[in-house]
This record gives C-alpha cells, sequence and structure tokens, in this order.
C-alpha cells in the first residue's frame, strides 16, 4: 500500500493510504471524501514530480505511473478559477476564500497597496468586527500579505466599516480579488518571439501573456483557432478575422519540451472546464481534434 500524504488549504495534513494500482481519481475521490466536498470539479492535487516540475494529479491514470517514490507530498488546492467565485455555494466559497489567503501570504496574488488593505480588511472580519486594538495586535501576530506592516492604518480603517458575517465577509474577499490582474494566475515563464522575457498563462477567458506582473496581451478562446506545441516551442494560431496586420501564429520559446507540453496541457483543461461546458453544441472534427499536440477550437 502506498501512504501519501496531502496538505489541505487551512495547512492542516492527512495521511491517506491506497492500493498503489488505484487510478488517481480514486485518489482524489478520497481526498473530497475527508472534506465532505461534493463539487470537487475545481479542485486538484498537485504535486512535485520527479522530473522536478509541479504537476497535477491524472485522475485517469493508475498512481503507480505517476509517482516514483512515498517520500512527496500533494497539495489540495483550486485548479479552475471561474470569473465569479462569489456565487458558488458557500462550502466552496470557504475553500476559494483559504485559496486566496495563501496566494496573498506567498506573494502570487500580487496587487496595489489599496486592493491589499481592502482584502486584508475582510480577512480581518471573519475572524470578528472592528476593536483596534485588537486589530492591531492581531496583525502584528499574523502576517497576510507581504510588506504588511505599511498597511496596518490603512487595514484597520477599512475594517471599522465592515459589519458583515464571516461566510459574507469570505464573498467580499472574492469579489475585491475576482477583479485583480493576477486573479488565479499561474504564471509559466517563455520568451516571445523578439526573445522578450514574458510569462504565460491562462485563464477562464483565454491565453494571457504578462511582463512581469503586467498583463500586456490577452487572447481570447473566440480569437484563437489552434494550440500546440512543437519541441519547446508553443504556438498561438489565430483566427484570420483577428487582423490582416496581426501574425496569425504566435510562437514563445519554454524552458524544454516537458515544460511545454504542461502548459498547453494546462490550457486544453482550462477550455474544456470553461467554455466546452457552457457551449454543449455538437463537435465536428473540423473544429475540435486533439492530435499529437495540436487542439483547435
Amino acid at each position: 500500500k502506498l501512504r501519501l500524504r496531502v496538505i489541505f488549504l487551512d495547512d492542516s495534513e492527512r495521511t491517506f493510504e491506497v492500493e498503489q494500482n488505484v487510478l488517481g481519481g480514486d485518489f482524489f475521490n478520497k481526498v473530497c471524501g475527508h472534506l465532505k466536498l461534493l463539487e470537487k470539479e475545481y479542485f486538484g492535487l498537485e504535486f512535485r514530480h520527479h522530473s522536478g516540475h509541479y504537476v497535477w494529479l491524472e485522475l485517469l491514470k493508475p498512481l503507480v505511473k505517476q509517482i516514483k517514490t512515498n517520500d512527496l507530498f500533494f497539495r489540495f488546492i483550486v485548479k479552475f478559477f471561474p470569473p465569479d467565485p462569489g456565487q458558488l455555494k458557500r462550502g466552496l466559497t470557504y475553500l476559494f476564500a483559504l485559496q486566496i489567503k495563501q496566494d496573498l501570504s506567498n506573494g502570487s496574488l500580487t496587487c496595489n497597496d489599496n486592493s491589499a488593505a481592502l482584502l486584508v480588511s475582510h480577512i480581518l472580519q471573519e475572524i470578528g468586527d472592528y476593536d483596534e486594538e485588537l486589530d492591531y495586535q492581531h496583525l502584528e501576530m499574523k502576517h497576510y500579505v507581504p510588506n504588511q506592516e505599511y498597511l496596518d492604518n490603512k487595514i484597520i480603517k477599512l475594517h471599522k466599516r465592515h459589519g458583515v458575517s464571516p461566510a459574507d465577509s469570505d464573498i467580499q474577499l472574492l469579489e475585491v480579488a475576482r477583479k485583480l490582474d493576477m486573479y488565479g494566475i499561474r504564471p509559466h515563464a517563455a520568451n516571445d518571439g523578439e526573445g522578450m522575457r514574458i510569462n504565460l498563462a491562462v485563464t477562464h477567458s483565454g491565453v494571457l501573456v504578462f511582463q512581469g506582473n503586467t498583463k500586456i496581451n490577452t487572447f481570447s478562446w473566440a480569437k484563437i483557432r489552434k494550440l500546440s506545441f512543437k519541441r519547446k516551442h508553443f504556438l498561438i494560431k489565430l483566427h484570420d478575422k483577428v487582423g490582416a496586420s496581426c501574425k496569425d501564429t504566435l510562437e514563445f520559446a519554454m524552458a524544454s519540451r516537458d515544460v511545454c507540453k504542461l502548459f498547453w496541457k494546462m490550457c486544453v483543461e482550462y477550455h474544456a472546464f470553461f467554455k466546452l461546458a457552457e457551449e454543449p453544441k455538437p463537435i465536428h472534427k473540423t473544429l475540435l481534434s486533439c492530435k499529437g499536440s495540436r487542439f483547435r477550437y
């Protein structure tokens, strides 16, 4: 049997015993069962592959074909970020709020000082109503954002305005977070055609290009005709109607073929999750096909 450690969004841990030959999906279901989570499609289990890359557990593949050692841990985290997480069921908004707090504290959800202070003020409201002395004590002990010490006064001033329940504070936190450029962004380093260092990311709306933390381009699913990769090059083929002046194929160089394939696969999964789910039209082979590394829209 395998003994597999899982770290959850609230930083709690649990070890699960599973047979070596079970599918990834059986293990994932066991983990979700521990959380009594029925709407599990937004979440996934991430782990460090023996190649050194962080990958998602594949649900249809046996565990034994995915992991080489018992000595690793899985992180139960959000895999698909919807455009409006506050509209989800209460149990889900709680988990999404935990993910936002995690992304804030580890610096992956970057934002300006005003947004950071507003987000932390909603987190304080989850704990209780405004009390200046208690607020200062709490912020001294617990750090929610990098450089929080410079924002204490702003956070407490904003907390004074709130007066809602913890569950409603979660929803307000998500409402602020979802409007940020870096909401749900997991950047993948690449170089564009001119050799400029950029980051690629995939979201519910399409593929985004960032320079640092600044979004410089958006390729919505409607603009994209095909995504593919060739060795370590990630290719976006656009529809002709996007514009005559625009190149119809954009090429980005990534660190390796493995990294490129992982990002391509994530794009395919995001597209399937958000676009195919909302457009249940018959799929014709000319519109959508997956052969090798190609995925047509």
